[in-house]
């Protein structure tokens, strides 16, 4: 009996056992870290491709904008949309489809390519200056689609118009 107590109150090894336990603790909390971790760097990264796909497809908008043939007076029939980028030296290519049109590369990670359709007229807005019977507002849709790493994309509609006769 007096071995038995004794082995129960012998604490030779207890230091041993408690930083066993410790460093297990210690352990669980780092891998968990470590999982956090990669976890928030991966949303990080796509969240950096959502951005740079956005901004492709927003040069998109300013591609458009400074080719006026894509919204001039060749772009008036209802049902008949031009696809950009126009990869020739003619002012206007009828493309039956974007991927006809091929994109238009920013760099290396972000490209974008879209179309631009006619869907008819009204009169002009209150208060743009130009009088209702004399001028017309030709309103137009626009598709974007921008491409960026990773095979990311983004497409992105806006509506817009053109005062003319």
């Amino acid at each position: 009996m007096k071995s038995f107590n004794r082995l129960l109150r012998n604490e030779d090894g207890s230091t041993i056992i408690l930083a066993l336990m410790i460093l297990v603790i210690l352990t669980v909390i780092g891998i968990a870290g470590a999982n956090s971790s990669r976890t928030e760097m991966k949303i990080a990264y796509n969240d950096q491709f959502h951005k740079m796909t956005f901004y492709a497809t927003e040069a998109a908008a300013a591609y458009v904008r400074a080719k006026m043939d894509l919204y001039g007076v060749d772009n008036i029939a209802a049902g008949d949309p031009h696809y950009f980028p126009n990869n020739t030296s003619a002012p206007y290519v009828q493309y039956t489809s974007e991927a006809q049109a091929g994109e238009y590369t920013l760099n290396s990670y972000q490209s974008f390519n879209g179309s631009v359709e006619y869907t008819g007229f009204r009169n002009p807005p209150r208060g743009s200056g130009y009088e209702g019977g004399l001028f017309r507002a030709h309103i137009y849709g626009m598709t974007n689609i921008g491409n960026g790493p990773r095979n990311s994309t983004k497409q992105i509609q806006i509506g817009f118009y053109r005062i003319g006769f």
